[in-house]
């Protein structure tokens, strides 16, 4: 038989399409042509799998017209992860394997001149992909045996060059083979990093009463938040404790995060599972592309999506870049970020939590109170400076708290036993799992992710409650899309505190929240 299908995958953001790589070997000029829209990688594949074939002892067709399809035609391709099903292709197109041994299988992995295979960046979303495709068997690189392995329901064979997939396809004995290398790429230099979080608690922090409970609120219902105050005030010091507060991360979203880390080369080759909720703050002189994802080539992923399931901290918010700033509109209110560059559009989840710190004013000095102001900036730049402060990113943020120091405040002592964080992240925990029950066989997992018209119809607030929110509409303190805000806000407030329905003073709660106001002595407890 002169024709053989073997199967692989290729991935556009963290979308996989199964590619059939069909051979077909026979008379005709002498050359291999590979078609159905290959880049630059593939193309080279020709060379790599032709020598590879014949240094491992078998047989390249080399008197014989090769034509290598990849199909579907129109589809773009692009990666080294389909040397191994072309090789294979052609091997059994010549006779050397049964073709019918290559039916069911998905075939993953670059090949050396040697026939070694070496390991391909991306292999646990190209399985995830090939899983969702309805494949059950994977053959991929030795050395990430494991981690194709986390994903369920499927077979994975790891193996260390073309003699041994040979010998295995033919049922024979596999040869020996020296070990597969691990990735390039791998951290030169070690430092604290995502570690340095672990050990910061809320225990630490005196006082910020308000500001306590606006991070649990925000933690329990995936609500993104923007923190105000002069600096020094403890802005920064709420943020990076906000990822303790949040439970580990489920099976689907460390899945999830684990292909993030996969397709931007950062998982490390004895990463598992990413278990904890990662956690991103880039600088504010950051690039779009670092920042939303990009790049010349394949789309990769920015610090949004890497932060997936987690907390993004976005300080000095009004310094970014305003390409930047106009385009966190779509991850802020869709928790995704579409990147389309002339035939490629890539899709990238960006569901994180997100907390936007400024100061008053560039300096971080103003103050309302003539003594204590000490502000150097000019109107001018104030003014440019709180402008940034009303667009429409804002406008899409949940929670609203002013973080004064703690000397300055008079709304009530200070907290006498200060609450650690695994306290609160018990409570977040059980306030998350109320939405996971209320929201079972749905496509969202928190409150801050319905979407109004749903909520309204099928989790209305109660009328005592809609009567506070009409209010404040009619008032001018609350928009439209404010009163979404509210909505949602108000039912993580009841999940916290067990209830199967709001209640006005939840209501009452978060319209403060989402308004900045200042909260009642009766309020900041209500949490605990």
């Amino acid at each position: 038989m002169s024709c053989a299908t073997a199967r692989t995958i290729t991935l556009a953001g963290l979308l996989g399409h199964l590619v059939d790589v069909e051979v077909d070997v026979s008379q005709g000029l002498v050359g291999t042509n590979l078609v159905g829209r290959p880049d630059a990688a593939i193309n080279e594949a020709r060379e790599r799998c032709r020598t590879a074939i014949k240094n491992a002892g078998l047989t390249w067709p080399a008197t014989r017209r090769v034509t290598i399809l990849l199909s579907p035609a129109d589809l773009p391709k692009r990666g080294s992860q389909v040397d191994l099903a072309i090789a294979v292709g052609v091997l059994a197109a010549t006779g050397q394997v049964p073709p019918a041994l290559l039916d069911g299988t998905v075939f993953l992995g670059e090949v050396g001149l040697t026939g070694q295979l070496r390991p391909l960046p991306a292999a646990l979303p190209l399985v995830m992909s090939a899983a969702r495709s309805g494949v059950r068997r994977v053959v991929v690189p030795q050395s990430q045996a494991a981690e194709a392995s986390l994903v369920p329901g499927i077979e994975v064979f790891g193996l260390r060059s073309l003699q041994q997939v040979v010998a295995w396809l033919q049922g024979t004995e596999v040869p020996d083979a020296a070990p597969v290398a691990p990735q390039a790429g791998a951290r030169l230099l070690q430092w604290r990093g995502d570690d340095r979080l672990a050990h910061l608690d809320l225990a630490d922090l005196d006082g910020m009463l308000e500001e306590r409970l606006a991070l649990e609120v925000a933690a329990a219902g995936g609500h993104h938040l923007l923190l105000t105050g002069p600096k020094g005030a403890g802005k920064t010091s709420l943020a990076e404790r906000l990822p303790g507060l949040l439970p580990d991360l489920t099976v689907d979203e460390s899945l999830e995060v684990t292909a993030i880390r996969s397709l931007d080369r950062t998982l490390g080759p004895d990463g598992g599972l990413v278990t904890r909720p990662p956690y991103a703050a880039p600088h504010h002189r950051s690039s779009l592309v670092s920042v939303i994802g990009g790049g010349s080539g394949i789309a990769r992923p920015g610090e949004i999506s890497k932060a997936h399931c987690g907390v993004v901290m976005l300080d000095e918010f009004p310094l970014f870049a305003r390409d930047v700033l106009d385009a966190l509109r779509q991850p802020l209110e869709s928790g995704e970020v579409t990147i389309a560059r002339g035939e490629e559009v890539a899709t990238f989840p960006a569901q994180a939590l997100f907390v936007l710190a400024c100061n008053p004013c560039a300096c971080g000095n103003y103050a309302a109170s003539v003594a204590l102001d000490q502000c150097i900036c000019s109107e001018q730049t104030r003014r440019e400076y709180r402008r940034r402060l009303t667009g429409p990113a804002i406008d899409r943020i949940d929670i609203t708290r002013e973080v004064l120091p703690v000397a300055s405040l008079s709304s009530g002592p200070l907290d006498p036993v200060p609450e650690d964080s695994a306290t609160v992240r018990a409570r977040v925990t059980e306030a998350r799992g109320r939405q996971a029950a209320r929201y079972a066989d749905l496509p969202w997992r928190l409150n801050a992710q319905v979407p109004a018209a749903r909520l309204r119809d099928t989790w209305p607030l109660p009328e005592v409650g809609q009567v506070v929110v009409d209010s404040a509409v009619r008032s001018g303190a609350l928009t439209r899309r404010g009163t979404v805000r509210v909505h949602r806000l108000a039912w993580t407030l009841a999940d916290l505190a067990g209830r199967a329905v709001p209640i006005r003073a939840d209501v009452e709660v978060a319209l403060r929240l989402r308004t900045g106001a200042r909260l009642d002595s009766w309020m900041v407890g209500r949490a605990s």
